[in-house]
């Protein structure tokens, strides 16, 4: 298996861009990572990437060896599949990401029960409120909030989750509490904004007497992680706009309190994406089969 081995390696330096977080995907040294790389280009004659003290970057011959070697990959992956399948023992490596919140709070704490349930199964579980792709970064599964922008992928619903309007009582008391979405935008109020690198202006959809409305609203506080947001609101900086379930616990003890109640921000679709290849390996579709019944169920108990 050793040729394969590398040319896992190979693969996974080539997705990830890195020699150590290639070699911290496969459980290896930095060193055995860079010893299989070195044995590939040594078999095939070439240099696969080009490497400096602060980059490496594929070769021509990198770019080409990659899709003969992704395919290699696939099907043997694909092989295991059909074999896997007869036996009803799925094994292997699952690849997941998901949002800080989500993975976090909902998605972590069930992975230990799948993993019980599936001894031969290793998981990766990986963090990220940003965007993620997932052929380039060699996922099996994303979890996600809101509409994905690769309509190519394949969408598994998990929930719509109800989300809340919410702020400390210090800032209640000394700004007032708003009642609808002209409320925020009329007075000003300081919005906690969850926002990326070259996004859009934002604005926040909430639900009128007249449908879903976007209002304009603003504040001096932005930032790209999710629990930063909660940490400024229950420090009395401002109201935030969050799923439910990762503010229940401050909202049950009283620590953020909901505003703008008349005019609720409209649900946000959580689900999972993935390719169609990759449903077809048994321990995907399993993993996601189990998230889908355990997440709907957590969501539901979390509800307002």
């Amino acid at each position: 298996m050793s040729y394969i081995d590398n040319i896992r390696t190979f693969v996974r330096v080539y997705e990830l861009g890195s020699m150590s977080a290639a070699a911290r995907d496969q459980r290896v040294s930095p060193a055995v990572a860079s010893s299989r790389i070195s044995q590939l280009e040594a078999h095939l004659n070439v240099r696969l990437f080009q490497r400096t003290t602060r980059s490496l970057t594929p070769t021509e011959h990198g770019e080409i060896f990659y899709t003969g070697a992704r395919s290699i990959l696939d099907a043997v992956e694909d092989a295991e599949a059909r074999v896997t399948a007869v036996t009803a023992n799925p094994q292997g490596t699952l690849h997941v990401a998901a949002p800080l919140g989500v993975g976090r709070r909902l998605i972590a704490p069930e992975v230990p029960g799948f993993a019980e349930k599936h001894p031969l199964v290793d998981i990766r579980l990986r963090l990220t409120d940003r965007n993620v792709d997932l052929t380039a970064e060699g996922l099996d599964v994303a979890f996600f909030l809101g509409v994905p922008e690769d309509s190519n992928l394949r969408i598994r619903k998990i929930a719509d989750c109800q989300r809340v309007l919410c702020a400390a009582p210090s800032y209640v008391a000394a700004r007032g509490v708003p009642r609808t979405g002209d409320d925020l935008v009329r007075d000003k109020h300081e919005c906690l904004n969850l926002r990326f690198p070259g996004a859009a202006e934002f604005q926040w959809r909430l639900t009128t007497p007249d449908g879903p409305q976007r209002f304009n609203v603003s504040g001096r506080f932005e930032s790209d992680d999710g629990d930063v947001l909660t940490d400024w609101a229950l420090a009395g900086n401002g109201i935030a706009l969050k799923p439910v379930f990762e503010v229940a616990q401050h909202l049950k003890s009283g620590a953020l309190v909901p505003v703008a109640e008349e005019t609720p921000p409209v649900p946000i679709q959580m689900a999972c994406l993935y390719t169609h290849r990759r449903h077809q390996d048994p321990k995907t579709r399993m993993f996601m089969e189990y998230m889908v019944q355990r997440l709907g169920a957590k969501l539901r108990e979390l509800e307002l």
